[in-house]
């Protein structure tokens, strides 16, 4: 029944998405919905919900392999869950009601979506200079004080991504980056990648009780995208990454635009 409902429009959509993945490490959600709901025509909410389990499903393969390496903080990964699983079921219940008694929240979705995608582009053009300019009051902070605000980000992310599907990439990372200083990048990435897989399946499973999943446009998407990402980490090596990121941050800052006007 799954097989049925697979088209290979959106499986080459996924495989394009999948490979910018691969390549630069961000720009799953930040593309996957805005394309569905732009070029596709989706309902934003069915776009948002689908993506979400998208996510999780590739995401899992990364935390394996990051697991693998150990390259996972998971003290990290459980202070950002603490913060983001209540703030993502609150967020579901609060979708779930605005659905029932005013009428969707197409609109609602749409503008948090494309401020979001704007808010990522943003980060990424400019993650260095936020980083350079945050993390010095950051040292100065305890430890305690700093796990406050690590649990501060999840509750940020869990509203964000169960809105858009959007926020867990960029946003997140930036925000590792200024928290955590002195660990290593590839740990705050593997962090970063663990977090997103119980948000993205959590907020994911919600839209699927709620009725905004499409399972055959899910089939399709992970048809494509899981070759994709092996040609894109293949890739990566080639291609210079600043190049690529300021290509995503600007086609984010466009397509931002367009759904907000």
């Amino acid at each position: 029944m799954i097989l049925a409902g697979i088209n290979p429009l959106y499986s080459v959509a996924g495989l394009a998405i999948g490979t910018l993945v691969g390549l630069t490490g961000v720009g799953g959600g930040s593309l996957m919905t805005p394309l569905l709901v732009l070029l596709f025509n989706f309902h934003p909410v069915t776009a948002v919900g689908t993506d979400l389990l998208y996510a999780s499903a590739t995401k899992s393969v990364g935390t394996g392999v990051h697991g693998f390496n150990r390259t996972v903080d998971w003290r990290v990964v459980r202070l950002l869950a603490f913060g983001s699983v209540p703030a993502t079921v609150l967020t579901l219940i609060a979708l779930g009601y605005a659905g029932k008694h005013y009428g969707g929240m197409v609109d609602v979705v749409t503008i948090v979506l494309g401020l979001t995608l704007i808010a990522t582009a943003i980060a990424m053009l400019l993650r260095r200079q936020i980083v350079a300019r945050i993390a010095p009051a950051i040292n100065a902070l305890s430890m305690r004080r700093v796990a406050e605000l690590t649990v501060a980000l999840g509750v940020l992310l869990g509203v964000l991504v169960s809105l858009t599907s959007v926020g867990a990439g960029a946003i997140g990372m930036t925000a590792l980056l200024a928290l955590y200083p002195h660990l290593p990048t590839n740990r705050l990435v593997g962090s970063d990648i663990a977090h997103a897989v119980p948000l993205t399946l959590i907020a994911g499973i919600g839209h699927w009780v709620m009725g905004a999943v499409d399972v055959g446009l899910l089939g399709s998407l992970l048809i494509g995208s899981v070759p994709g990402i092996v040609i894109g980490s293949l890739l990566s090596a080639r291609v210079p990454d600043g190049v690529l990121r300021a290509i995503l941050a600007l086609t984010l800052l466009v397509v931002g635009g367009k759904l907000l006007f």
